[in-house]
C-alpha cells in the first residue's frame, strides 16, 4: 500500500507544491495554499482502473441537438438564466451566501420536476430529511414526492441515485461531501474538487443532472479550489440582501446558454416567486420630485433592466469626508467625484457622499456613470432631476461622455416603462421611436442642464 503523505495546493489555481508558503509561487495569491493528503491507494490507481466503456464515436452518427431535450422547471427565471431549462447530463453549480435561499430555490425545483414527471433526487449534507420536510411543509409547490436523501458519501449518492433511477440530482452542499478515495475533512481544497469531479462523470455517463450548492467567501466566490468552477458546466451566483424581498439569479457561466443573464425572485413566505416584469421591478418604490435620484438602463446579458441611483451630498461633519457607496465600486465612485470636481467646477473637498443602487443591484458596467453623476448633482444643488428622465453614458477623465453598447434596446424598455426623454452622449447618433435622445459632449453641460 502506498503511503499516504501532504501536499500543498493553491485553492485559486490549483498549482502544488511540497512544502506551505505564504504566498502561491504560480498565481502569487496569499494565503490559498491549503494542505491536502495524497497517494492513499484506491485514488488514482482506481480511477485509471475504472475506464470508460463508451467508445470513440463520430459527430456524424450524434442526433443533431442531442438526444433529449432540456427539462424546464416550471420557474420561469430560472429556466431563462440556464438557457432554457435543465440540460440532461449537465453539472450545475448554485453559489449564495448562506440563508440567501440556494436550498429553498432548488428544493421548488425538484417539487415541480417531480410534478411533471422527472425522478428527483434532494440529497441534504446539512438538513435531516425530517428538517427538509418542514422547510417543504412551508412551500406552495407541493414537494412530497421528492424523494431525499441525508448523506454526505459521495459514493452513496450515486447508489442511491441509480437506485432511484433519479434524472436529476440535487447535493446540499457540496462543502459538505467527502469520498471514501482521499483523506481529509469534508469541505477541504482535494475533496471538493475530487468530489466535483466524481459527479461530473457520474452526470456524462448515466445521464442525470446534477445540481450543486456552494457556499460563499467573505470575498465573495464559492469555497473550495478555482477549479470547481472550471469543472462543472453552468456556475450561477443567487445574490441579494438578506433583509430585501428581491433576489437575484446570476449566470457568469454556462456552456448551455448565455452568460451574464440575469432572474428575478421575489422572497415570500410560501418560497420563492419569479418576478413577472423584472424590468420595472426595482423602480416600483421609486419616489419622485426628490433630488438626488437618476434613473439608468442596465443591459444584463440580453435583459435591460432599470434601476435607480441614489446620492446625498452633505456637509462632512468631521475633518475628513465619508466617500460611502452601496451597489457601487469604491474606486468607481472615487474617480467621478475627482473628474465632477475637476471638470464639473462641483466642490466635494468638504461634502461628505453617500451613494446608493436600489433594490439589491450592483453596478458593474460603465453605462451608469452618467446617472451616478446626475444623482450626485441633484444632489449638490437640491434640484430634482426630471422625473421621466434617463441618463445612459460613460464618463472619461476628461470629462467627455462616451457611448455605450446596446443602447437602442435600453431605450426600448426605458420608452416602455414611461420615460420620455433620455440623456446620451451626442456621439451616440441613435433615434428611438417614443423617447427624445438629448445628445451631450462633456458633465458641464450635464450641470449647466440640471442646475437651471
Amino acid at each position: 500500500m502506498a503511503k499516504a503523505h501532504s501536499v500543498f495546493r493553491c485553492s485559486d489555481c490549483g498549482a502544488e507544491q511540497p512544502k506551505w508558503a505564504g504566498r502561491c509561487e504560480a498565481c502569487g495569491a496569499w494565503n490559498t495554499m491549503a494542505e491536502e493528503p495524497v497517494g492513499r491507494e484506491g485514488g488514482r490507481a482506481g480511477r485509471r482502473a475504472a475506464l470508460s466503456s463508451h467508445p470513440p464515436t463520430r459527430l456524424s452518427a450524434l442526433a443533431a441537438g442531442g438526444e433529449l431535450g432540456r427539462w424546464r422547471t416550471g420557474l420561469k427565471e430560472f429556466d431563462f438564466v440556464l438557457g432554457g431549462g435543465i440540460v440532461p447530463g449537465s453539472v450545475v453549480l448554485v453559489g449564495g451566501e448562506p440563508g440567501i435561499g440556494q436550498s429553498t430555490l432548488l428544493l421548488q425545483c425538484a417539487a415541480r420536476l417531480e410534478a411533471a414527471g422527472v425522478p428527483t433526487l434532494y440529497v441534504s449534507g446539512e438538513e435531516s430529511p425530517h428538517q427538509l420536510r418542514l422547510r417543504a411543509d412551508r412551500l406552495a409547490d407541493d414537494a412530497g414526492q421528492v424523494h431525499v436523501l441525508g448523506e454526505t458519501r459521495i459514493e452513496a449518492m450515486m447508489a442511491h441515485a441509480e437506485a432511484v433511477r433519479a434524472r436529476v440530482v440535487i447535493v446540499d452542499s457540496i462543502q459538505t461531501s467527502f469520498t471514501d478515495a482521499l483523506e481529509g475533512a469534508p469541505g477541504n481544497v482535494g475533496q471538493v474538487r475530487e468530489c466535483a469531479a466524481r459527479l461530473m462523470r457520474f452526470a456524462k455517463e448515466a445521464g442525470p443532472a446534477v445540481l450543486l450548492v456552494g457556499h460563499v467567501t467573505k470575498g465573495g466566490g464559492i469555497a473550495g479550489p478555482r477549479t470547481l468552477e472550471h469543472i462543472v458546466d453552468t456556475v450561477l451566483y443567487f445574490e441579494g440582501e438578506a433583509t430585501l424581498d428581491h433576489r437575484i439569479l446570476r449566470a457568469v457561466k454556462n456552456r448551455f446558454g448565455s452568460v451574464d443573464e440575469i432572474g428575478v425572485f421575489r422572497m415570500t413566505g410560501t418560497g420563492l416567486e419569479p418576478v413577472p416584469d423584472p424590468a420595472a421591478a426595482f423602480l416600483a418604490s421609486r419616489v419622485t420630485g426628490v433630488s438626488g435620484s437618476a434613473v439608468t438602463a442596465l443591459l444584463e446579458g440580453t435583459r435591460p433592466m432599470l434601476v435607480e441611483i441614489q446620492a446625498l451630498a452633505t456637509k462632512a461633519g468631521f475633518g475628513t469626508p465619508q466617500r460611502v457607496a452601496t451597489g457601487l465600486d469604491q474606486r468607481r465612485l472615487a474617480l467621478l467625484l475627482a473628474v465632477l470636481e475637476r471638470r464639473g467646477n462641483l466642490p466635494f473637498g468638504n461634502l461628505d457622499v453617500f451613494v446608493n443602487v436600489t433594490g439589491g443591484m450592483r453596478l458593474f458596467e460603465p453605462s451608469t456613470d452618467l446617472a451616478v453623476m446626475a444623482a450626485l448633482v441633484s444632489s449638490v444643488h437640491d434640484r430634482p432631476v426630471p422625473a421621466d428622465a434617463l441618463f445612459l453614458g460613460e464618463v472619461g477623465l476628461g470629462g467627455e461622455i462616451r457611448p455605450v453598447v446596446g443602447v437602442e434596446r435600453r431605450l426600448a424598455e426605458a420608452s416602455r416603462q414611461g420615460f420620455r426623454r433620455a440623456f446620451v452622449s451626442a456621439r451616440s447618433r441613435v433615434a428611438s421611436e417614443g423617447i427624445e435622445v438629448v445628445g451631450m459632449e462633456g458633465i458641464g453641460e450635464l450641470a449647466r442642464r440640471l442646475a437651471a
